[in-house]
């Protein structure tokens, strides 16, 4: 179908999670005008949330004045694996039946805009590069540790995709044999530093009457937020849980170093959030574990927090709408 550009100035992004979905409207000064965040509906059926989706983005847009008639571009920040060139979601672990959607062609055929597709971590590493931590990089990785973990790859200035998707370096095994993964793997990276792999544990192993506990208010609502808030605190159960956490986390990094030796590596997610009970022993153990090619990659915690999600996602957008005025 053609698809409408005209004069439109407004970009509209969604940043897709496991748990939640991040929507953000742009102006094409990469101005964040207005931003929403809605639960991920997790209905099993991919067309119902891609419905509920666009039924928040009608909201926002209306807020503003403004409907899919006023977009000159849409960008998509999804958890891989995909194929970001066609615009399919291919079988992410944390998206519940969803297995080869054309979530791009959905998307335009409702909005009538330009539409542009990016693995999540992409979109963030690219955000980054442009406006964050990794600014002047020639070479920068970006790792998320959220719902789960992957890594978005910007490669002499341009972002590494690779065959089939690049970045999945959450599913790399970092223990054999180990603990199971949402993936369906045993030992991979996520089981051990993703977010949700690690609520799971803490809820199983945080201490009755500790800190953990205590501050999260039952051991049923124990989150990693909770864990580094104790650790802050000096409580012991919290202490030797973040050091291993930042054990696995190195071994992924060091893996990271010796197969791209990047200029940056930039951390975000808990890591961003704990910088100062992690980044020290992190930096010591990749450099224990490397051969510090070069002097080793700087590692450092991403610099746009809480406006990461919607930079990403309007950087992918941006992306559709250069695209659409090329062709």
């Amino acid at each position: 179908m053609a698809l409408r550009t005209g004069g439109s100035a407004l970009r509209l992004g969604f940043d897709v999670g496991g748990t939640k979905v991040a929507l953000a409207l742009g102006d094409e000064a990469g101005g964040v005008l207005g931003r929403q965040r809605i639960a991920f509906p997790g209905t099993g059926r991919p067309r119902d949330d891609v419905g509920q989706m666009l039924e928040a983005a009608r909201a926002l847009l209306a807020k503003h004045g403004a409907t899919f008639a006023d977009l000159a571009g849409v960008g998509l920040a999804l958890p891989g694996p995909m194929d970001a060139e066609a615009g399919r979601v291919l079988s992410p672990p944390n998206l519940p039946g969803w297995h080869d959607v054309a979530i791009a062609d959905w998307v335009a055929e409702a909005t009538g805009a330009p539409v542009a597709t990016e693995n999540d971590a992409d979109a963030a590493a690219l955000a980054e590069w442009r406006h964050g931590a990794a600014r002047g990089a020639e070479h920068a990785v970006f790792l998320t540790m959220s719902t789960g973990v992957g890594a978005g790859l910007v490669l002499g200035g341009r972002v590494h995709r690779g065959r089939a998707g690049a970045g999945e370096v959450g599913h790399a095994p970092v223990e054999w044999e180990g603990e199971a993964c949402a993936c369906g793997l045993r030992g991979c990276l996520e089981a051990y530093v993703g977010g949700a792999a690690w609520a799971r544990r803490l809820r199983r192993l945080a201490p009755d009457g500790g800190r953990v506990v205590e501050l999260a208010g039952s051991k049923g609502a124990v989150t990693p937020e909770h864990l580094v808030a104790a650790a802050g605190e000096g409580d012991p159960f919290a202490l030797a849980e973040l050091e291993r956490w930042n054990t696995y986390l190195a071994r992924g990094i060091a893996w990271i170093e010796m197969a791209l030796s990047p200029d940056v590596v930039v951390l975000g997610t808990i890591a961003r959030a704990a910088a100062d009970l992690c980044l020290g022993p992190v930096r010591r153990l990749v450099a224990e574990q490397t051969w510090g090619l070069g002097g080793g990659p700087r590692i450092v915690a991403g610099e746009l927090g809480d406006d990461l999600p919607d930079r990403a996602a309007l950087a992918v957008a941006e992306f559709a709408v250069e695209r659409a005025a090329a062709s």
